[in-house]
């Protein structure tokens, strides 16, 4: 009866470290799921905030370009300006008398 009982303590050893390893795996395999999708979860975070980044370049650089066109007009207005003064000046000049 000895040896029956050893045989029986030893197999039920033998399952409950079976069934400890299979709960384990389980575990890990849980784990390994969560941090899966934490993973995904994040990276479709980081990818959302880039896109909206990328839009707001986007955005500065059809700014960028709306300004430059309008710093050229007035670049030009301001030629303009120039010429018409100088002819002005010139105008006025032939016009006051001379102090001399």
């Amino acid at each position: 009866m000895t040896v029956e009982l050893g045989v029986l303590v030893s197999i039920a050893g033998i399952f409950i470290a079976y069934l400890s390893y299979q709960l384990n795996r389980q575990k890990q395999q849980t784990k390994q799921q969560e941090n899966i999708k934490n993973d995904a979860t994040r990276e479709a975070v980081i990818e959302t905030k880039l896109d909206n980044i990328s839009n707001g370049v986007d955005n500065i650089r059809i700014d960028l370009r709306a300004n430059e066109r309008q710093i050229g007009a007035l670049g030009e207005r301001v030629t303009r300006v120039e010429e018409s003064t100088k002819q002005a000046h010139k105008r006025l000049d032939s016009v006051s008398p001379d102090k001399g």
